[in-house]
């Protein structure tokens, strides 16, 4: 239990599990222990009477007669905020079953939402199978379980610790049972389900940058399902961003073995760009994976009138055909740093940034992510390329990291590949032309997945959390030396919807669609399957069926929003794509 002052139990039988706690509790933590029945109904019950008295001697307060499930309406419980709420073994009565106490948990978890702390807690113990946990043994089936996880989301609170139910640490401890039994609950393997709150969940927003290319100011928009990706500053100085530990790990790995330094300049994030310039660089990516931008506006920065007779005038400018781009790779700045003053032969010199793709939605795809460039002419009696790769195999093979060699000509590569993602990053050689001796140089370069890498390295499950923005996902990274990471979201509640639609197949861009989601879901979709396409043998165009899989890592995520984000899905998807809704 974090740092308590107020802590408030509901629920209680005959008061012993309250007047247990109070004895173990430190001096100045007040507690208000309150029962459904009334107050001589409560006192009938064994013991109930000495309990309750032995409260009132530790200037604990008890209520009579409180519905858990309406706590701010009572006049004493709505003048306070709670650190921490209990309610052990809820339950509606006799022969309820599963239906009416996943009602109970869910109006008892949204009135604690009205009284809790913003850093409080919940505390709710259950039998052994009623969570609906993997942490039950055995786990029941999701339908027979009380989904306690998905009850609590329609509050906004998360699971953050699941532990099993010390009875013994309570002296004194009676179980008394649902509601007008004595009958007790049968608490051995019992489980206490500790919830907090999450971030509320917020939509994507459009977001106006300028940015300085070559000799003018460009204003651009960012488009909507990247907005959250930018300016986050994960590789600034003073940060502590996992990202940022994976890096700086890495790069004292290579130091081990060629010198490095980091390349200092400005690399915006916006290009000037043209797919011809994508093939050259030895991408493999096409100009749909890429994101064209149209500039708002752009403005020379030396305005004299030749400079201005230079500019483009916007309307001018094609979304797809060349000019202003998302960086996709950092590849396209090799050339500019082999052309710097202080790029240098036998060093590496490294860049990292964030490029940004278009994917489809995928659990092992990203939109946006931080990458590693290394770029290097080195003597080729050293083996830069094989010394490179034995450094990264020393480093990643515990993390189930493997490596592919191919041969092209004069041309080495090593592509880099996990369990989940393929080509997560590659190095390449090939001699360096016109040097003193033939083949006496090799011009060197890695790239790699940073956030991927940090995935891997340090457990984290799913790589949207390197962009939360709870406090407790940094808070995990902050002391040194860092562990795996554990989440404070456990096992979130995933919900699956399907959306079908027509389309023309000769205009439809699969990755508009993708786009679409993102936007309309806030990134609350996991992973999007087609599961269902038709095409009508007469009319020409076609029907599609995708299947998309809710589920958040950070946040809460009930039912009844995803369903509102489904519906907003549906509206906003003929608004911005030439498609019927089926």
């Amino acid at each position: 239990m974090s740092i308590t002052r107020e802590v408030l139990l509901v629920g209680e039988g005959n008061f012993s599990f309250a007047a247990a706690l109070s004895e173990s509790l430190a001096p100045g933590v007040r507690v208000t222990a309150t029962c459904l029945q009334p107050e001589a109904e409560a006192l009938s019950r064994e013991n109930a009477e000495k309990n309750i008295q032995q409260l009132r001697d530790r200037g604990s307060t008890v209520l009579f007669g409180v519905d858990c499930t309406c706590l701010k309406g009572h006049e004493v419980i709505q003048q306070h905020l709670y650190d921490c709420i209990i309610f052990n073994f809820p339950h509606c009565g006799r022969k309820s079953g599963v239906k009416k106490n996943r009602t109970l948990l869910a109006k008892f978890f949204q009135s604690c939402a009205e009284v809790l702390k913003d850093n409080g807690e919940v505390h709710m113990a259950l039998c052994n199978g009623q969570g609906g946990t993997p942490y039950d043994n055995p786990m029941r089936e999701w339908h027979n379980s009380w989904q306690a996880v998905a009850m609590a989301a329609e509050a906004g609170l998360i699971l953050s610790e699941i532990h099993p139910f010390d009875r013994d640490k309570y002296q004194g401890y009676r179980c008394t049972g649902y509601r007008s039994q004595d009958k007790g609950f049968h608490v051995e393997g019992a489980l206490n389900h500790i919830f907090t709150r999450s971030l509320p969940y917020t939509m994507p927003e459009k977001l106006k940058m300028v940015t300085t290319i070559g000799k003018e100011t460009v204003s651009f928009e960012v488009p909507e399902e990247l907005s959250d990706y930018v300016n986050r500053g994960f590789l600034s100085q003073q940060s502590h961003h996992p990202v940022k530990i994976v890096l700086e790990q890495l790069l004292r790995e290579i130091k081990s073995s060629w010198p490095v330094c980091t390349v200092i300049g400005n690399f915006p994030e916006l290009l000037n760009c043209c797919p011809e310039k994508l093939q050259s660089c030895g991408l493999n990516l096409t100009p749909s994976d890429v994101y064209w931008i149209k500039p708002i506006e752009t403005h020379p920065l030396n305005q004299c009138e030749d400079s201005m007779k230079d500019c483009d005038p916007m309307e001018d400018q094609q979304s797809s055909g060349g000019s202003y781009a998302l960086r996709p790779s950092l590849l396209l700045h090799v050339q500019e740093i082999m052309q710097n003053e202080d790029f240098s032969p036998g060093t590496l010199h490294a860049l990292s940034g964030l490029v940004f793709q278009r994917v489809p939605i995928s659990p092992n795809q990203y939109p946006a992510y931080h990458q590693l460039l290394l770029v290097g002419v080195l003597p080729s009696k050293s083996q830069p390329l094989q010394c490179l790769k034995d450094c990264m195999e020393a480093l990643l093979s515990p993390y189930h990291v493997s490596f592919k060699e191919e041969h092209l000509g004069e041309e080495h590569q090593v592509w880099v590949y996990s369990q989940d993602v393929q080509n997560f990053g590659r190095m390449t050689s090939v001699p360096v032309p016109g040097s003193d001796f033939q083949g006496s140089l090799q011009l060197c370069v890695l790239l790699l997945n940073i956030d991927h890498l940090a995935t891997l390295i340090l457990s984290i499950p799913d790589w949207r959390l390197l962009w939360s923005a709870d406090p407790r996902f940094l808070a995990h990274f902050e002391p040194r030396p860092i562990g795996p990471f554990r989440p404070f979201s456990l096992y979130p509640p995933s919900y699956s919807h399907d959306i079908s639609f027509w389309m023309e197949p000769d205009s439809f861009d699969e990755l508009d669609f993708h786009a679409v989601v993102r936007v309309a879901t806030g990134g609350a979709v996991k992973d999007l399957k087609l599961v269902d396409r038709f095409r009508h043998p007469h009319m020409g165009h076609a029907s599609l069926c995708y299947r998309l899989d809710y589920q958040s890592p950070d946040r809460a995520l009930s039912h009844s929003q995803v369903l509102g984000l489904q519906n907003q899905l549906r509206r906003l998807l003929p608004l911005r794509l030439q498609v019927t809704l089926r």
